[in-house]
């Protein structure tokens, strides 16, 4: 064996030593940071560079991002390269490591400085999959032997442990930030009652866990076809204004059909995406979208996204289902929260109701008795007058005053009663013309055009004829009454399928009047005292709703104020004609 030989493997024992030195030097810190950033200051003194860096692959994104550095300018430590781009980046990309002699002959050669002539660049394999690269840079050409490749490529192997190790603590500690973090938004949801506050708490209990630009509930509304924003956080007005997207044919409408989490690299690109200038005008890029399914039925998604290119990692996918989960429960119990304080105001209304009628056959009963007295006085008077005197005209107006008072003694003891109705074949059209005789003076006086729109082959009721007209004259008499400068009253009549085998018979009243005055939160069928004057009671519609209900039929309406009232009556048809 010559010198020569002798020194060179000499050396070889020197720098394996230096390397098993470093390499307990490294794992005796526990810190991450500082275990890479003295692996990287090694790695320079070992094969005498110049400089040194450590960069990583970020799982999310894809880019190669500079974990620690030894030598490189300050603006270094922001650069993210794409795999394949610089002597790094084609590295990363291929898997092997890379010495080049002189990096000005190099087409990969990405410059972060001048002086640099040479590069020696090895991948950190985790598992056969490339996670990062850790790189010298030398201001002389041909600075690094294939002794130093050697070197390098030992002290990534321990990188590598150093950066497992760190994953794995990280992982370990956001699934325990994420866990605490579920655990204190259930906690929020529970003490939220009210739907658009637990709306508003999912947007930002979802924007602050997923660290994301923007998050939105979109929800199916009273068009099944389109869904709408309900709730934002980060929002601009440029997403807000974007209007209702179609279930059909919208990204966000393909995870509600499908109940399947969806993500979108980038929005801005994507041909799929509707809003693609919103979402640069926004800021937005990636996209995580997963369905919110209340019960068995999916009723909105959940939306976050990233201000750049971002990845979502399974881990990340999951945490937004289980959010998704959590908010789809604290969602349903809002919408019972709602509904039980509907049903009770309905039951307040009720009782309201019932004590009116109560006090209305107390009042009816004080009125009728000295009534009954001044027709008996009246009567006995037999007030005759010549003719031409203007005495009899007064008199006859005092008994017909009368007669008017008694009938609407009958009427409100009747309601007070809870009357049942006396049934038989009513021709609901013959009854609305005889109506359209009774209210033409009215409507003329009111400027309402009224028209009956009833087919000849109209079923027939089995109903209370005297009820009936009073609920379809109460309705009539609102309608001409909300629309004090004319308007237009349509009433049709058509036969539907009903609930189980039997049919109805919807009748719509709809007016162009003023809209329905109806007390907050009283439902979409909770007339009760709604009224369309100002200062009405809503006892005609109290009636209106009373005898639907005594002869099994439904009643519910919609209204706009300014726009108008559509009353509708369902009423179960039984097997009869018009002129049974």
């Amino acid at each position: 064996m010559t010198v020569a030989s002798d020194q060179a493997l000499l050396d070889r024992i020197q720098r394996l030593e230096a390397v098993n030195a470093a390499a307990l030097a490294v794992h005796a810190s526990l810190e991450p940071k500082e275990s890479l950033h003295r692996l990287v200051s090694e790695a320079v003194r070992l094969t005498g560079a110049s400089s040194g860096s450590l960069v990583l692959r970020n799982p999310n994104s894809s880019l190669l991002e500079i974990e620690a550095a030894i030598g490189l300018p300050p603006a270094a430590a922001v650069l993210r390269l794409p795999l394949g781009k610089g002597i790094t980046g084609w590295v990363a990309l291929q898997g092997r490591p890379a010495r080049v002699g002189d990096v000005r002959l190099d087409s990969r050669y990405l410059m972060v400085r001048p002086e640099v002539r040479s590069e020696l660049a090895v991948p950190m394999l985790v598992d056969g999959e490339v996670r990062g690269v850790l790189n010298v840079d030398s201001e002389q050409a041909d600075a690094f032997s294939e002794m130093d490749e050697r070197v390098l490529d030992e002290l990534a192997r321990h990188a590598v442990v150093v950066v497992r190790n760190t994953w794995l603590f990280e992982q370990a500690r956001r699934r325990t930030s994420l866990a605490t973090a579920l655990a204190g938004i259930a906690r929020a949801m529970n003490q939220a009652f009210a739907l658009e506050e637990v709306l508003q708490l999912i947007t930002r209990e979802a924007a602050d866990l997923m660290g994301a630009k923007l998050c939105s509930v979109l929800m199916v509304g009273d068009d099944p076809e389109a869904l709408e924003v309900r709730a934002s956080y980060g929002a601009g007005p440029d997403y807000l204004g974007r209007g209702r997207l179609s279930v059909d044919e919208s990204l966000v409408g393909v995870v509600l059909r499908r109940r399947r989490p969806l993500q979108v690299e980038d929005v801005r690109s994507s041909r799929l995406y509707q809003s693609t200038e919103v979402a640069r005008r926004e800021g937005l890029v990636s996209l995580l979208s997963v369905p919110l399914v209340l019960g068995s039925e999916a009723r909105g998604v959940l939306n976050v996204y990233s201000g750049e290119p971002h990845t979502f990692s399974n881990e990340e996918i999951q945490t937004l289902l289980a959010l998704a989960e959590l908010s789809a429960i604290a969602l349903e119990r809002a919408r019972l929260a709602e509904r039980m304080g509907v049903a009770e105001d309905q039951l307040r209304q009720s009782d309201k109701l019932s004590a009116l009628g109560l006090l209305a056959a107390e009042v009816a009963h004080e009125i009728r008795n000295p009534l009954t007295v001044m027709k008996m006085l009246y009567h006995s008077l037999d007030l005759q007058f010549p003719t031409g005197d203007p005495r009899s005209e007064d008199a006859r107006v005092i008994g017909q005053k009368m007669d008017l008072l008694n009938r609407i003694v009958e009427q409100v003891l009747d309601f007070a009663r809870h009357a049942e109705p006396r049934l038989e074949v009513v021709s609901v059209r013959e009854l609305l013309e005889d109506l359209r005789v009774l209210t033409r003076h009215k409507m003329r006086v009111h400027g309402v055009e009224l028209r009956i729109q009833v087919p000849e082959e109209t079923p027939g009721l089995r109903a209370d004829p005297v009820q009936l007209e009073q609920a379809f004259l109460n309705l009539m008499l609102n309608a001409a009454e909300a629309m004090p400068t004319g308007g237009q009253l349509i009433i049709r009549a058509e036969e539907r399928p009903g609930e189980g085998s039997v049919p109805e018979l919807v009748l719509s009243f709809t007016d162009t009047g003023t809209g329905l005055l109806v007390p907050p939160n009283a439902g979409r069928t909770g007339f009760l005292l709604g009224s369309k004057k100002p200062r009405g009671t809503g006892l005609g519609l109290a009636i209106v709703t009373r005898v639907v209900e005594a002869h099994r039929g439904r009643i519910s309406f919609d209204s706009k104020p300014g726009v108008g009232t559509t009353v509708t009556l369902r009423f179960p048809v039984h097997c009869v004609s018009a002129t049974e």
